[in-house]
């Protein structure tokens, strides 16, 4: 073929493709807010509309046969409907699982978990798009679940720090009140009282305090190797009179060289809080043992009480903060169980784990186990 002849047909072909492609964008354009499967069709259209007006435009320059361009014209418009159909029957699988994900979309929106992706007939990346919903769809379960804990924990220490507050402050009232009418008999064993709730309340705000602190992130370590033994022993001099008024023993089984990096003073409150919860939940003439254990990279602290040991369902729930258990706000009587420990524990946990360590609990055959794992 002539080179001219060669480059007027390529000429024809592509003014005919540029004028319908023109076209079918200016149509794309105004469906754009129409469904996948209306724009779907105006590709397609566009697309076998362009290869028809290239092949009639090239036909008829070829001044071929009346019947022969008739045949040509046939061949292509079958060719362009059949090319809509099968678009149509494309883009009803493609709305179908373009519908299948907005209910997904909107059922992610509204709080409903979605268990697992929808089996989409297009497949490919609409269905790991479902899937992705799907996976979103539990993490946003799991984070509501857990915003609804940390409410309920919150609620529960406002509840106790109200209640912690207004016995200490009710009884000061009385007591200055009984002082300032002259009704107090013995006004030197008041003025003990008063001091007493007011080292309570100084307590109270230290722990609050210090868990704001370990809340925000605020938390600052003076880190410096030491020996627990040492933290251990000075601890157990400083509790044994309390735990000797309730003739309970303490047992330490430690070694010297179990050292770890660490803050001496909230390595120390940690130790305190834990002896501290065991020596109130242990009975009369009980035993608590506190030992030292070296483990691969690791040193293990252990706190083991002969109390009557934690519920099984609560055992997740000894270090929230404020919680007490069931029977918090009432008496208990020697031996009945751990029922919670306010701050302490939750103070432990959060200097425990700035220390890049865990604390867990367990219930053992007598008492309960307080583990805490620091890296040696």
């Amino acid at each position: 073929m002539p080179l001219p002849d060669l480059l007027a047909i390529i000429g024809l072909a592509l003014g005919a493709a540029l004028l319908v492609g023109a076209l079918g964008l200016g149509a794309l354009h105004l469906a754009r807010r129409r469904g996948l499967i209306v724009q779907l069709c105006v590709v397609v259209l566009a697309e076998a509309l362009t290869l028809a007006a290239g092949v009639l435009a090239v036909a008829q320059a070829m001044y071929i046969s009346a019947h022969d361009f008739l045949v040509v014209v046939v061949v292509t418009v079958v060719s362009t409907l059949m090319a809509v159909a099968i678009a149509l029957v494309l883009g009803l699988r493609l709305s179908r699982a373009a519908h299948t994900l907005q209910t997904l979309t909107h059922s992610v929106g509204d709080g409903e978990l979605v268990t697992s992706g929808a089996a989409l007939a297009a497949g490919g990346e609409l269905q790991q798009v479902a899937d992705e919903l799907a996976a979103t769809s539990a993490r946003l379960a799991e984070a509501r679940a857990q915003v609804q804990a940390i409410d309920e924990s919150r609620r529960e220490l406002m509840t106790w720090i109200s209640h912690d507050l207004r016995s200490p402050l009710s009884g000061l009232r009385a007591m200055t009140e009984a002082l300032e009418d002259g009704l107090a008999d013995d006004p030197a064993r008041f003025h003990r009282q008063m001091r007493l709730q007011v080292d309570h309340l100084t307590s109270l705000v230290d722990n609050l305090f210090e868990l704001s602190k370990i809340s925000s992130g605020t938390l600052v370590l003076t880190l410096e190797p030491l020996s627990l033994r040492d933290i251990v022993s000075d601890i157990a001099a400083e509790l044994g009179p309390v735990a000797h008024a309730k003739r309970i023993e303490l047992v330490e089984s430690t070694s010297s060289d179990h050292v770890v990096v660490g803050d001496p003073a909230e390595l120390s409150r940690v130790v305190s809080n834990l002896l501290m919860n065991a020596i109130e939940h242990t009975p009369q003439g009980g035993v608590i043992r506190i030992s030292t254990a070296r483990e691969s990279d690791a040193v293990t602290l252990s706190v083991h009480d002969s109390g009557a040991g934690i519920a099984d369902e609560d055992l997740h729930r000894v270090f929230d903060p404020g919680w007490r258990g069931t029977h918090a706000r009432t008496p208990r009587p020697p031996g009945s169980g751990h029922t919670g420990a306010g701050l302490g524990l939750a103070i432990a946990q959060g200097i425990v784990e700035a220390h890049n360590g865990r604390i867990t609990a367990r219930n053992e055959n007598i008492g309960c186990r307080f583990d805490v794992h620091l890296p040696a």
